[in-house]
């Protein structure tokens, strides 16, 4: 009786092994780019639950917006970056922005983020 051999050789596991571990790499550079989109729209999630923010002065708006930044270590966007535009009766806050890491060599990876919320909550909304 012949028996045959199965099984991967030492090259196919390292191959796999070097594919695998791009892929780990890329993740370590993507996945704090989406936790900081999340804290961002978790922070405009939270602004417009608050009492009577569409009262505010815009310039307060932002700070109050950067100092939930601030919490969550989110430090990629930017004052130019948030846009704060009156509608109605409360306002719309839009952040743009673009968050560039390097990769490997002169390949980076770009993320563009956008994020949306109307704050319009009064005092007597409850």
């Amino acid at each position: 009786m012949k028996r045959t051999q199965s099984g991967m050789t030492l090259i196919g596991f390292i191959i796999v092994l070097a594919v695998v571990g791009v892929f780990i790499y890329m993740g370590m550079k993507v996945i704090p780019m989406y936790s900081e989109y999340f804290a961002v729209k978790q922070a405009l999630k939270q602004m417009s639950q608050e009492a009577g923010i569409s009262q505010q002065d815009p310039k307060r708006i932002k700070d109050n917006f950067f100092a939930r930044l601030y919490v969550s270590y989110a430090d990629n966007v930017k004052p130019s970056d948030v846009k704060l535009a009156r509608k109605e009766a409360g306002y719309v806050m839009t952040v743009d922005y673009e968050v560039r890491r390097p990769l490997i060599a002169n390949f980076d990876i770009v993320g563009h983020f956008n994020a949306e919320q109307v704050l319009s909550r009064t005092a007597g909304d409850d």
